[in-house]
């Protein structure tokens, strides 16, 4: 076996969760070698992984704008053909959606997917000739670590996850940074992954009172919107829109970051940047962002995490996120930019409180 085709389009923080498993595969099959069919705004995580020889990018999701548009209709065949132009040993669908599914069906080559009671939408199982069950109880990168591990038969590692990134793709953005810097990820996908505004502008007077530098970047107009109203302290520096290899050669050098979950927080682990991400939501056993010196902060209410996009309590903020104040989480930063905190000899790990 030497030729593998991975299929896993979205999103950006699932992606990054899919590194480990392609380090694995490398170092116990070393004669492997993957294409990714991934979505064109995330193709540059493909091509920092060494493992990664070609990439077949799609643009979905502006199909369902127009899907019958010859346009969009072009698109899907130019995809169709970038999957079915080498024949492969075998064929992974590691995203386990119906979407996905479909796709790995016009792969030439065996097909290999969780079984019923591990994928993520029911119906994909059925396209896969090769069927693996993992716990849903387990971190999405364990969850792949044994997905591949069982598809490609070797045993699976005991390490630590290796996103084994190739820092020399990240790109000098044309920004002046400061010397040192803290970078706030203050955006989400989700209104239930936000943390209160107020929240966020104690911090940033918090830390410009302490003499840190904080960027604050973002991906769309609404979060250009927020950070440009959070930036009225001396110190806080709203980013220009950038790519996501300048964004990692950004957070590469960050001191620490404070997050929401959302992927940056991912890819900030995955680097091992020191970094506080906050959960309400969602559930960081499952989906945490997993790296050295990263420390999850989580809601103790009940109904959390309630993994949902809106909130049953409240249509204008998410209690559970709320009620994790800013001087908390200026506390722990402190603690993680202080390395006289941590026991001498000791090594940066991962903690939830």
């Amino acid at each position: 076996m030497k030729r593998v085709l991975l299929i896993k389009l979205t999103s950006l923080g699932d992606l990054i969760h899919a590194l480990p498993a392609l380090s694995d595969a490398k170092d116990a099959r070393p004669e492997l070698e993957f294409d990714w069919v991934i979505d064109e705004n995330f193709q540059e995580i493909a091509r920092w992984h060494p493992a990664v020889k070609g990439v077949v990018t799609s643009n979905h999701r502006q199909w369902r704008e127009a899907l019958t548009h010859p346009a969009t209709l072009g698109s899907m065949s130019h995809l169709i053909a970038g999957i079915r132009a080498v024949e492969y040993d075998l064929v992974i669908d590691a995203q386990g959606n119906f979407k996905t599914a479909l796709l790995s069906m016009f792969a030439r080559g065996p097909r290999a997917g969780f079984d019923r009671h591990s994928v993520r939408e029911w119906i994909a199982h059925l396209a896969y000739q090769r069927r693996f069950a993992v716990s849903k109880n387990a971190h999405a990168i364990e969850r792949l670590r044994l997905l591949f591990a069982a598809a490609l038969d070797y045993p699976v590692p005991a390490s630590q996850p290796d996103f084994r990134l190739q820092r020399e793709r990240f790109v000098k953005p044309k920004v002046d940074l400061p010397r040192e810097y803290l970078v706030f990820v203050h955006s989400a996908s989700w209104k239930t992954k936000l943390w209160p505004e107020p929240h966020w502008e104690e911090l940033l007077k918090r830390s410009a009172q302490s003499g840190f530098k904080v960027l604050l970047p973002w991906g769309n107009s609404d979060e250009e919107a927020r950070a440009r109203r959070l930036a009225i302290h001396s110190g806080i520096q709203v980013l220009p829109r950038l790519s996501l290899s300048e964004m990692a050669y950004v957070l590469e050098r960050a001191r620490a970051c404070v997050c929401m979950d959302t992927g940056l927080s991912h890819l900030i682990a995955a680097l091992n940047v020191p970094s506080i991400t906050l959960y309400g939501a969602t559930d960081s056993g499952l989906i945490g962002a997993s790296g050295r010196s990263q420390v999850h902060l989580r809601s103790d209410l009940d109904c959390s995490p309630c993994q949902k996009k809106t909130c049953r309590y409240s249509s204008t903020e998410n209690p559970c996120l709320r009620q994790i104040t800013p001087e908390r989480v200026h506390r722990e930063l402190l603690r993680q930019l202080n390395p006289l905190s941590a026991p001498p000899g000791s090594a940066p790990v991962q903690a939830t409180r």
